[in-house]
């Protein structure tokens, strides 16, 4: 039964991968006997990362690439082929969130979140698609979010380019997996609710906020980012090779009620 969760032999792309949830599941992948190449912007930090998976007898490969743009996606993708030959697995996990309604958010800023959340999707799928393509072989997990089917929590701040950027990788997952299932390839999401990490840590770690989600959630807490390992680790193996265009809540029931 532990070999369904063996990646040994695998070769996994992680894209936001310099920090919160990419850095914790670039890790699971790695200790499950992955290899692993490691997207983001920060460069510094993917070397660091870098550093502490070959230090557990895995290969890593730092990536500095904007995946809002093609181009440095393009070469991205080339230089991690290059170097590992195949990749297996794509954990799209870049993202952003930005508080502001319809009426006020600007639209620089609402492109900014739909770009990065959806259209970097888009762009690593492209190429790595058609790779997957003619190995018959591919597991792509989307990071979505509760987001992505509820509103704004409470009285919170409305989110409404993060909710439309969310619902966006929802349905992108399921019309991914229906059409490229044939090819072997399976495309999933994983839906967390709060966790803590760089992004939220700094607006909605507070006091206030904190109390009103713990009083609302049914597990009392908010997540950390290691709980959401097993979702990913998961999708990434065989365990899941008959499930595609699903996305997993990981949210402590939030979606439940």
């Amino acid at each position: 039964m532990s070999d369904l969760f063996d990646l040994t032999g695998k070769v996994a792309v992680v894209t936001g991968a310099s920090s919160g949830i990419g850095t914790e599941i670039a890790r699971a992948f790695a200790i499950q006997g992955a290899d692993v190449a490691l997207i983001a912007r920060r460069y510094e930090r993917l070397e660091d990362l870098a550093k502490e998976i070959e230090s557990m007898g895995r290969k890593a490969f730092a990536v500095k690439c904007d995946v809002t743009k093609e181009e440095e996606v393009t070469i991205a993708v080339k230089s991690i082929l290059d170097k590992f030959e195949k990749i297996d697995i794509l954990l799209n996990n870049a993202g952003v969130a930005s508080a502001g309604g319809v009426n006020d958010i600007e639209e620089a800023e609402w492109d900014r979140v739909i770009d990065t959340n959806v259209k970097s999707i888009f762009l690593m799928s492209k190429p790595i698609v058609k790779h997957m393509k003619e190995r018959k072989y591919g597991k792509i997990i989307n990071t979505g979010s509760i987001c992505g089917l509820i509103g704004s929590i409470g009285k919170s701040a409305p989110l409404h380019a993060y909710n439309a950027s969310k619902g966006a990788v929802i349905n992108l997952t399921r019309g991914m997996g229906a059409s490229l299932a044939q090819f072997g390839i399976t495309v999933n999401a994983i839906g967390p609710s709060l966790f803590k990490t760089e992004m939220t840590e700094k607006s909605l770690y507070q006091e206030s906020f904190l109390k009103m989600f713990n009083s609302i959630c049914p597990a009392g807490r908010s997540g950390n980012p290691e709980e959401l390992n097993g979702a990913a680790i998961y999708f990434a193996s065989d365990a899941s090779s008959y499930t595609t265009g699903q996305t997993l809540f990981v949210d402590g029931g939030w979606t439940s009620i």
